[in-house]
């Protein structure tokens, strides 16, 4: 038994040939990441040859994962997004950046696409707060302000908090 295959859930992600590569990626790219077992088809299957990286176990910031190799059948969209909480600009810039600079593309509202077609949302908490601020006019101003933005800027955030 591994790691991952001891818990009793585990997010699985389905790709084209690249589990392996995505997997070391986000160990790159995220604290409390890492690659674990990485397992070799035994035998031919529909998208690939026996010797082939079948399934890869990873943990994505403490969460069990693992990537499948099943060919180009299925495509990710953003109908499932992984939302990173970050607690400085710094954070999220390093995150944004990683995602984006790396082969991905920018959304709108902290959203935004890995090179392997993974949706992230990269959320400061700031804006998570102001958003749920109880003075609901800074709330509103905070969600107009974030509208505008692709990554989340947190002082343009607090700005339109304060007024």
């Amino acid at each position: 038994m591994t790691a991952i295959t001891a818990n009793r859930i585990a997010t699985c992600l389905w790709f084209d040939g690249v589990a392996e590569e995505a997997a070391r990626f986000y160990a790159d790219t995220f604290p409390d990441t890492h690659v674990g077992a990485v397992h070799r088809a035994p035998a031919d299957y529909p998208s690939g040859s026996a010797g082939n990286v079948l399934t890869v176990e990873f943990t994505l910031l403490g969460m069990p994962c693992v990537g499948l190799n099943g060919g180009p059948h299925f495509k990710f969209n953003e109908a499932i997004s992984f939302q990173v909480f970050t607690e400085t600009q710094e954070e999220t810039d390093r995150y944004w950046s990683a995602i984006v600079d790396g082969g991905g593309s920018a959304s709108r509202c902290s959203w935004c696409k890995d090179r392997f077609g993974l949706s992230w949302q990269i959320v400061p908490r700031a804006l998570m707060k102001a958003m749920s601020n109880p003075d609901r006019a800074a709330a509103k101003r905070a969600m107009a302000a974030m509208m505008t933005m692709s990554k989340i800027d947190i002082a343009a955030i607090e700005a339109a908090v304060a007024g």
